[in-house]
């Protein structure tokens, strides 16, 4: 089949290790793979993300900056809600796959197809709130989720498996074994899950505070911090540090 008559699959790209190896798994079911990488605020390198993805074989990458368009769209209206799911759940992870999902359709429609593929597992909500929100924006949409498919399941079992591929065919990768759990980052907050996180007996070790201190390693003085809010929506912010900034200026 020649590059022209391939079918185009815009994949929800990541540049860590399970959407790396399902752009070369897509590749060698022979699609046009185009990668898409939605700048929610996380710290990544995606400069290095859009050139790994262009190595693996994506014909086209695209980065897609949605920060400002998630603040007043999206945060600023949960916030103006107290959307806290059951009383507990911050939403933190949640609030931006809609706006992921959003760009993720539009980009297709661009594109001129109606296949998305994305790596979110059969068991979790983030399969819900992509897919509805594709099914919403596009009704004739086709998803390939490899996580829920008999063949990807079949050929990865795990992590492991996942590394041992990446290296078989030549693909960077920055996770090993000894961090066997998944973060998702964005500006409003970053979550720890799946893996060893899973065992409700395991405590896990310092590394997990990737944005805090752990508690016993922070100072015992509290930081006072001030959010000014005009009609539901955050519009200053002070704490004592900038005050003494000030008072220095």
């Amino acid at each position: 089949m020649n590059d022209s008559n391939k079918k185009k699959v815009i994949l929800a790209y990541s540049g860590g290790l399970d959407t790396s190896v399902i752009l070369q798994w897509l590749l060698e079911r022979n699609y046009d793979v185009i990668a898409y990488i939605a700048d929610v605020g996380q710290d990544d390198d995606f400069e290095a993300a859009e050139a790994k993805a262009l190595k693996i074989g994506a014909s086209k990458v695209y980065v897609e900056d949605l920060k400002a368009e998630l603040v007043t769209d999206y945060v600023f209206q949960m916030f103006k809600a107290n959307a806290i799911y059951e009383g507990r759940y911050l939403q933190g992870t949640s609030i931006a796959r809609p706006i992921i999902s959003k760009r993720h359709i539009e980009i297709a429609q661009q594109e001129g197809t109606n296949v998305v593929a994305h790596g979110a597992t059969g068991k979790g909500n983030d399969q819900v709130r992509f897919e509805l929100g594709y099914y919403a924006l596009m009704p004739d949409v086709e998803i390939i989720a490899p996580w829920k498919t008999e063949e990807f399941l079949n050929q990865f079992k795990g992590r492991t498996d996942l590394i041992n591929y990446a290296k078989e065919n030549g693909i960077e990768i920055a996770q090993t074994t000894k961090k066997p759990y998944s973060e998702d980052d964005n500006l409003l907050h970053i979550s720890h899950e799946a893996g060893v996180l899973e065992d409700p007996w395991f405590r896990p070790g310092k590394d997990v505070f990737s944005k805090t201190l752990d508690p016993l390693d922070a100072p015992d003085e509290p930081t006072f911090i001030n959010i000014t809010f005009e009609k539901g929506v955050p519009v200053k912010v002070e704490n004592e540090m900038i005050k003494q900034l000030k008072r220095i200026h």
